[in-house]
């Protein structure tokens, strides 16, 4: 049987979340702490159960938002009461926003303009990688993505890149532009010398068949480093 005070904390839980719902409906994200939207996310697994503490204890643990949002599944249950069906609110709303921001970005809606576009755009879902992974974009004559692909995924520390594939793909979309972008799992920004060879590689293979390369942009956990703006594609 419930007694009078589960009652009182089950309408008291309901209650709160009511008014964070409501907070966010009138106001957007603006005034929300961060375990607020920790918090709102917790709820969507568990949505009669009070998330408020899980949410502080998450926020203190993985020093803030973005470093929650970041966490594994089995990093995020290590934190007392938070259990799959709790996770299962971020890591919906982060593989969300990973494809909004993907559809977003290719078509005819979104130009390219600096090395940051296109981190902030590849540093959610390239950071946490565990080896090198290596993406291209295949851009028009204004910069307007044509498509995104993930050409090789490789060891912790290389990819093997073949340009002649790079160059194919490009030919057959007829992309007149390329961006390419890697991460270092280390976080280490500095390019290697494999990393400098294969870009001399890249840009030889362009320009055999009129291609532009823009830029070779390496991702790490917390920056970037653009090969164009240290002058290592002239």
């Amino acid at each position: 049987m419930i007694s009078n005070k589960q009652k009182n904390d089950v309408s008291s839980n309901a209650g709160h979340r009511k008014r964070l719902r409501n907070k966010f409906l009138k106001y957007g994200l603006k005034g929300f702490c961060d375990y607020e939207i920790v918090e709102l996310l917790l709820t969507l697994g568990t949505p009669r159960k009070d998330c408020k503490q899980q949410a502080k204890e998450a926020v203190k643990k993985f020093k803030g938002l973005k470093g929650t949002m970041e966490a594994s599944i089995d990093e995020l249950q290590k934190i007392k009461d938070i259990g799959p069906l709790n996770a299962f609110g971020i890591k919906l709303f982060q593989a969300v926003a990973e494809r909004y921001l993907k559809e977003r970005v290719v078509g005819n809606q979104f130009k390219i303009d600096s090395a940051k576009v296109v981190f902030d755009y590849l540093y959610q879902s390239m950071q946490k990688e565990k080896n090198e992974l290596f993406k291209v974009f295949f851009l028009n004559n204004i910069n307007k993505i044509l498509e995104i692909e993930d050409v090789f995924c490789g060891t912790v520390d290389q990819t093997v890149i073949y340009p002649r594939e790079i160059i194919k793909s490009a030919l057959d979309k007829n992309a007149t532009r390329l961006i390419f972008a890697h991460n270092h799992p280390s976080g280490n920004l500095s390019p290697s010398s494999y990393d400098i060879q294969v870009t001399r590689e890249l840009k030889n293979a362009c320009q055999a068949v009129q291609i532009e390369l823009l830029d070779h942009i390496i991702i790490g956990k917390d920056g970037y480093y653009s090969f164009r703006a240290n002058k290592l594609l002239l």
